[in-house]
C-alpha cells in the first residue's frame, strides 16, 4: 500500500513537471514571436547620410560629413556608424521607438542642446516604428540645462 502511494505521487509529480515544461515552452515561443516582430521595427539595410554639423553618438564625437549607418545585431540592438572613408566609427545601442506618424522619408533625428547635436532616433520611410539611441552620460548632463529641439536629416539606403 505504501509503495502504491509513492508510485502515484511520482506519476503525479511527472505529470506536473511535463505540464510546467510545456507551459514554459509555449511562453518561450510566444516571447520569441513578440521579440522577432520588434526586430523588424528598425532601419532595414544600410543607410548613407550627409550630416551638416558636428554631432555626438554615444560617447563619440563626429565632424560634419558623410556617414554610413548599419544594424550589426537585431537581437541586441547594436548599430555602427562609420565615416565614408572608414577613418572613424563607433558602435551604439538602440531601442525600439514609435513616431507619432509614419515619416515621409528615411531620416535621422538629432536632439539639439544649444550648439550640441546628439543622434537620437532613426526612422525608415513610411514606417512609424524606428530606433531610439540610448542616451550617453554626456548627453544626460547636457540635457539637464533644458529641453532639446529636434533637427531632422534625410538619409538614403545604400545601393
Amino acid at each position: 500500500m505504501f509503495t502504491q502511494g509513492i508510485q502515484k505521487a511520482q506519476a503525479s509529480h511527472r505529470k506536473t513537471s511535463v505540464q510546467q515544461l510545456l507551459s514554459l515552452l509555449i511562453l518561450s515561443l510566444l516571447a520569441l514571436t513578440i521579440f522577432a516582430g520588434k526586430a523588424h521595427a528598425q532601419i532595414v539595410g544600410d543607410v548613407d547620410v550627409n550630416v551638416p554639423f558636428q554631432f555626438h553618438v554615444g560617447n563619440a564625437k563626429f565632424p560634419a560629413g558623410m556617414y554610413h549607418i548599419r544594424m550589426l545585431d537585431d537581437s541586441t540592438g547594436v548599430m555602427e556608424i562609420s565615416s565614408a572613408d572608414d577613418s572613424t566609427s563607433a558602435l551604439f545601442q538602440v531601442r525600439d521607438t514609435e513616431a507619432k506618424s509614419a515619416p515621409a522619408k528615411t531620416e535621422l533625428i538629432f536632439s539639439k542642446y544649444g550648439n550640441r547635436y546628439f543622434l537620437a532616433k532613426l526612422f525608415d520611410e513610411g514606417n512609424p516604428s524606428g530606433s531610439r539611441v540610448i542616451d550617453s552620460g554626456y548627453e544626460k548632463r547636457i540635457g539637464q540645462a533644458g529641453a532639446p529641439t529636434e533637427q531632422h536629416v534625410p538619409t538614403h539606403h545604400r545601393n
